[in-house]
């Protein structure tokens, strides 16, 4: 097993230069480390992820894997250690400005107005990354377009007028999506973008992430739990175990790695 300097794959070294170069580093962390009261969250983690990887993140419940998002996404302050985005150091910027950097985040939990429309939520959000008005109904003309694409991107188009209390787990995970891509994020972070969505819908959801990073070429950072899902998606995997880095390469090496298995696979997610 590779540490936690490991080379990307070869398909996200695919994206390197003509001279055969591996890409820049979009993200970088360093010792990263989170202390609460004494208890030591996430543990010295340290990674690069090139322009255009795909990095899941897995381990068992309480492994660190959201607070390790919490603290790139800039929700909770780091203990210890940098971080760094496109080269600039981050480590202290409050979370909407690395969102003006480019960098977003989606939660486990969905966190949509039940009174709002899809496309009013897509709207707002627009506004928002745009410098605009928070009131979706000024300057409200200025993003139809922008708002028209996303929607048919995300698939939703024809759920635009939908109060988002009445679409299915997966329509709203696909709103979620539709609410960061308006921003044009350079990194998305995706916590448990599964969570609570039906079995029928799980193919969707995978398939329009996959292209996300595919046909788009988005670096993506991901959470699942969803084994089957993560092992389609990923060029690389980020074993976490009480908040350390255990492991960080190939999906087909880190399931084969032994201290993997005895520590994670065994475990219930």
């Amino acid at each position: 097993m590779t540490s936690s300097n490991a080379a990307p794959s070869a398909d996200a070294a695919s994206a390197a230069d003509g001279a055969g170069t591996s890409p820049a580093p979009v993200l970088v962390l360093r010792d990263v480390g989170w202390t609460v009261g004494g208890a030591t969250i996430v543990d010295s983690v340290s990674f690069d992820v090139p322009e255009g990887e795909f990095l899941a993140f897995i381990g068992p419940n309480g492994a660190g894997k959201s607070s390790l998002f919490n603290l790139v996404s800039g929700i909770n302050p780091v203990s210890r250690g940098t971080i760094e985005l496109d080269g600039a150091d981050i480590t202290t910027e409050a979370a909407y400005a690395r969102a003006r950097r480019g960098l977003g985040r989606t939660f486990q939990t969905s966190s949509l107005w039940p009174g709002m429309t899809v496309a009013d939520h897509v709207r707002l959000a627009a506004q928002a990354a745009g410098g605009g008005s928070y009131r979706i109904w000024r300057r409200a003309g200025t993003y139809v377009k922008q708002v028209a694409r996303v929607l048919e991107r995300t698939e939703l188009a024809h759920r635009a007028d939908t109060p988002a209390d009445s679409l299915s787990h997966g329509e709203k995970r696909k709103l979620e999506l539709a609410v960061l891509l308006v921003g044009e994020p350079r990194l998305m972070l995706l916590d448990e973008p599964m969570a609570g969505v039906s079995a029928e819908e799980v193919p969707a959801l995978t398939g329009l992430i996959r292209s996300l990073h595919r046909e788009e070429g988005r670096t993506v950072l991901m959470v699942e739990h969803h084994m089957d899902v993560l092992l389609g998606l990923a060029d690389r995997l980020a074993v976490m175990h009480h908040g350390t880095l255990l492991a960080l390469d190939t999906p087909e090496a880190v399931m084969a790695d032994p201290t993997v298995q005895q520590a994670y696979l065994g475990e219930e997610l």
